[in-house]
């Protein structure tokens, strides 16, 4: 929907080795974010260091996210919103959903890890989609909206997908073409209109493949990315870009960015769905490079924000939403203008960055980063540690 290659300069060294737990949105971890040192191992019973590269990306893709919600409403009426709005949704998910794969290689079944993956994922899932269905009984006045665990609103499809696509990490290592395999998932559920809702599985399986190239993405490929004719190229591509959006917007829905549906239900042929898939993972693919070429790999004054990642695309949710049910856009004719679309933009980037901020974080940890170690029993080697730490001591 992760630390600095260098930590004052841009000299192309390689990415550190990817650390076991940087989820997209990610679950900070307060005593290492903002660290910027040489890549050197830390001692035994310090916390490891964090890339400011991939807090810098999370960061910049987050603010992406919010920008695009706070267009959302002003695509109908503007051509060019409708065309930044097409980019940025070809960027700003499928960049979190790569960074994500490429931080959950290391995942297996063993309990710690299990552990995290109920209390960093499914734990914020059930909290955050029992109160999005309260908020929109309340805010939108609709008492009879039901809630329910398996059909996810609005913003808590990541945290599903997310939960379903670590489990079966295990399994994409195991096969022998992973990446042209989830392609293939992901086209076939595009042409599948019976899929139905559950765990918004459509979403599920479309955006799967971003994934799977993140899982199996090393280092080397982000410093690729990093080269100086990469970066000269990025720019013209981001160009062409704008420009077949543009012509685009007025001829295609946009809805086939959100890859929640499946050819038929956005009123094409079957076919259009293997079509759509295939395009649309290519042109992904080549901004995502694109955006990682120009994202600063040294510590920035918005480095650290990129461990709270996951606060600011929860919560801004409420706010998002709420603008749609309260007629915010709608009431004011001045939002309409290119001034206005100007001012919601420096509106939605200033709101992310502050629900990013560790007083935030301190506020909702509660809900985001709960330790519940009374809901877990304690494995057999965690116990042998406890047990031998009094005779170490004796």
């Amino acid at each position: 929907m992760t630390n600095s290659l260098s930590p004052h300069d841009y000299q192309r060294a390689p990415l550190p080795p990817a650390r076991k737990s940087a989820d997209i949105p990610q679950r900070p971890d307060t005593r290492a974010a903002g660290r910027d040192k040489p890549d050197t191992p830390p001692k035994r019973g310090e916390p490891k260091q964090r890339d400011a590269f991939f807090d810098n990306a999370k960061y910049l893709a987050i603010v992406m996210v919010a920008c695009g919600h706070a267009w959302e409403p002003l695509t109908d009426g503007s051509r060019a919103a409708e065309a930044l709005y097409m980019v940025i949704y070809t960027v700003h998910m499928p960049a979190f959903i790569l960074i994500s794969g490429y931080f959950s290689r290391s995942f297996d079944m063993r309990p710690d890890r299990l552990k995290r993956l109920v209390t960093g994922i499914a734990v914020p899932y059930v909290l955050f989609e029992v109160a999005y269905s309260f908020f929109k009984q309340w805010a939108d006045d609709d008492p009879g909206y039901p809630i329910s665990l398996l059909d996810p609103w609005y913003l808590t499809w990541f945290l599903a997908a997310l939960f379903v696509w670590r489990l079966s990490t295990p399994l994409w290592k195991l096969v022998r073409w992973p990446v042209a395999l989830a392609l293939a998932i992901a086209a076939l559920a595009s042409i599948s209109p019976d899929i139905g809702d559950d765990l918004d599985l459509q979403r599920v399986l479309q955006f799967l493949p971003f994934f799977v190239v993140g899982l199996f993405m090393k280092p080397e490929h982000f410093q690729l990315m990093r080269r100086r004719e990469v970066r000269i190229l990025s720019v013209p591509a981001f160009a062409v870009a704008t420009v077949v959006a543009y012509w685009a917007a007025p001829r295609m829905s946009s809805a086939w960015f959100y890859h929640r549906d499946s050819a038929q239900e956005l009123g094409g042929p079957w076919w259009s769905g293997l079509v759509m898939t295939l395009a649309l993972f290519g042109c992904s693919m080549v901004l995502v490079s694109c955006f990682f070429a120009w994202v600063p790999r040294r510590h920035m004054w918005f480095t650290a924000l990129g461990a709270g990642t996951l606060y600011g695309y929860l919560l801004h949710g409420f706010l998002a939403k709420g603008s749609r049910f309260w007629g915010w856009f709608d009431d004011y004719a001045w939002v309409q203008t290119p001034l206005g679309a100007i001012a919601v933009t420096f509106i939605a980037a200033i709101v992310i960055t502050v629900l990013c901020t560790r007083p935030v974080q301190r506020m909702f940890r509660f809900a985001m980063e709960p330790r519940m170690e009374w809901a877990f029993k304690k494995d057999a080697a965690e116990l042998a540690r406890d047990r031998s730490k009094p005779v170490k001591a004796a």
